[in-house]
């Protein structure tokens, strides 16, 4: 049997290692001078212009990014439904109603048309989803948000780098998360990064994130311990170095993976759009599960299916039964992420493309 492929693969080496026993041997392993290297050199990295706040996940960084710019109950929200369940989760979490809308069909992304329909007087933000590693339509739904007063929120969790018409995503909104967790493009082992546009949104976020308090035993408001700590940021810092590298060997294995793909429909790439493929999703028009089963079974091949379930027809979510969600349903339907990491050598790629082919080809 062939070496399994798996669809997804955190990248550690000695270099991270070497700086947790840095850290680990400091004695200070809290919050403390790796945490704020890590948000200056993030911001820089990523080209960001705007201050970064480190965080123990990305959907804290979601949730206290909405408390930090004033969401509240009786707020609305509009969302993605086709997306990780965190997006609606961090809404929620702040008394507010998460409000679906649907996606476009080139990118997963929401459909600002949609978006626009979605809009109510209880409306007060946007909260696009970079999803897969590809720039949402930010210049049409930013002029929406402006257009109706209202703000815009990046969920950037899968989107490292990316960028549309050369501004690179988390510069776009009032803030923008980016998640941190293994399998994404980098690591700091979990955590989630905070970029933010507003001196306040910030002074917020650093007092939520740390149990309410600037200055010790003076809390000013009810907060949260979600720091992160200095070894997941030291771990951050020098996955920082490699991530240009890795996102690059991404692009070109995807571009091999479109070249090669028969009977699926390959992902494309809006013109001005930087896609970093967090993941290289393709779609399936007839029988995805049974080709993602096939291609483990007889070729030990991996793939993932983001998202099987719409946000709106999970639990927590489910409402009146009336949401249209067409596009959105179709993807669930059709969807299948194929590994792309940059573990991969030539000899995986070339076994991915000849069994997705050959069981295309049989219809399996």
């Amino acid at each position: 049997m062939t070496e399994f492929i798996p669809p997804a693969k955190p990248l550690i080496g000695d270099e991270e290692r070497e700086a947790v026993d840095r850290v680990l041997r400091s004695g200070m392993l809290a919050q403390g001078p790796e945490v704020k290297a890590f948000e200056e050199e993030f911001s820089a990295h990523f080209g960001l212009g705007r201050a970064c706040v480190a965080v123990n996940s990305g959907t804290s960084g979601q949730h206290l990014g909405l408390l930090s710019s004033g969401v509240k109950a009786g707020d609305e929200v509009i969302v993605p439904s086709f997306t990780f369940a965190a997006t609606a989760n961090s809404v929620a979490l702040t008394g507010a109603t998460p409000v679906f809308a649907d996606i476009s069909a080139d990118d997963f992304c929401l459909d600002p048309a949609a978006v626009e329909a979605a809009i109510t007087d209880k409306t007060v933000g946007i909260m696009p989803v970079h999803l897969y590693g590809h720039p949402a339509k930010m210049d049409q739904l930013m002029a929406i948000a402006d257009k109706h007063g209202l703000q815009v929120y990046e969920d950037a969790a899968q989107a490292h780098g990316a960028s549309l018409n050369g501004t690179p995503v988390g510069a776009f909104g009032t803030f923008a998360m980016f998640s941190l967790y293994p399998t994404k493009n980098m690591t700091s082992g979990e955590g989630g990064m905070v970029s933010v546009a507003d001196d306040e949104v910030e002074r917020l976020m650093r007092l939520y994130r740390n149990q309410g308090m600037e200055k010790q035993y003076h809390n000013e408001v009810v907060g949260f311990n979600t720091r992160m700590t200095d070894i997941h940021a030291a771990i951050g810092r020098v996955q920082l170095t490699k991530v240009g590298a890795w996102t690059k060997q991404r692009q070109e294995n995807a571009a091999f993976l479109t070249a090669n793909l028969e009977g699926v429909t390959t992902p494309p790439v809006a013109d001005g759009a930087v896609h970093v493929y967090h993941q290289y999703t393709v779609r399936v028009p007839q029988d995805r599960d049974g080709l993602a089963a096939a291609l483990r079974e007889e070729h030990n091949i991996g793939s993932g299916m983001f998202y099987p379930v719409p946000n709106h027809r999970l639990a927590p979510f489910v409402g009146d039964g009336t949401v249209d969600l067409p596009e959105t349903e179709k993807a669930a339907a059709e969807c299948l992420s194929l590994p792309v990491h940059p573990s991969l050598s030539q000899d995986d790629l070339e076994r991915i493309v000849a069994g997705v082919n050959a069981l295309a080809k049989a219809g399996a």
